[in-house]
């Protein structure tokens, strides 16, 4: 059996990202707090993901110089669309890689990176939530990795599907935003695992159900 670890990025007032759906105020300058979230990602066999943060990230890991790219590439991954397989046409196209390397400018490189094919071999779910996740977490080998959005994010933890929270909280306040737990049809308890702060002010904390 292997364990869901939902990881995301949240600000000091709970949002997962900008009304947008932007984060780039996720690290800033705290390359601590980047490194543990490269090492962080490097222990799970899977990688899922709903269409939306597929169809942004496939193009861009695909062609990126940073230090998350090698995980994200080389890790094995799953998409949740109602799309089927044609999802995987949309994010992994010609025009998709161009248009990333035109929005992340001189991050992008011309070159695919190694591994950058297994984008388009993604298992993709499009059945039951629960039921796919069920199915995902019968396997062997080491824990799965959830990263959002934020919509994909809100249905595995209203379904109780999280077996550990990784919240990386950085040190900014939104304001206004996108919530992770605001399906939450009960307050649900969780137990502090572990927590790390960074130089650059980030804290990691790690979550289980209590």
């Amino acid at each position: 059996m292997r364990d869901l670890i939902l990881k995301m990025a949240m600000s000091v007032d709970g949002f997962v990202s900008d009304l947008e759906g932007v984060n780039r105020w996720m690290f800033g300058a705290d390359q601590e707090a980047k490194a543990w979230g490269v090492d962080y990602i490097w222990d799970a066999s899977l990688h899922i993901m709903g269409s939306r943060s597929f169809q942004a990230m496939a193009p861009y890991w695909q062609t990126s110089a940073d230090p998350f790219a090698a995980p994200m590439n080389q890790i094995p991954k799953a998409v949740f669309s109602r799309q089927g397989p044609a999802i995987l046409e949309t994010a992994t196209t010609t025009a998709a890689l161009d248009a990333a390397r035109a929005r992340a400018g001189a991050e992008q490189s011309v070159a695919l990176q190694p591994n950058a094919e297994t984008w388009a071999q993604a298992y993709v779910a499009s059945g039951d939530l629960a039921e796919e996740i069920a199915a995902l977490k019968a396997q062997d080998g080491k824990p799965i990795i959830a990263h959002g959005g934020a919509s994909f994010a809100r249905s595995l933890v209203a379904q109780g599907l999280v077996d550990q929270f990784a919240l990386i909280v950085a040190p900014v306040a939104l304001g206004k935003g996108l919530p992770l737990f605001s399906d939450l049809a009960a307050p649900r308890p969780l137990k502090l695992v572990s927590s790390k702060a960074f130089p650059g002010g980030a804290v990691a904390q790690i979550y289980r159900p209590a």
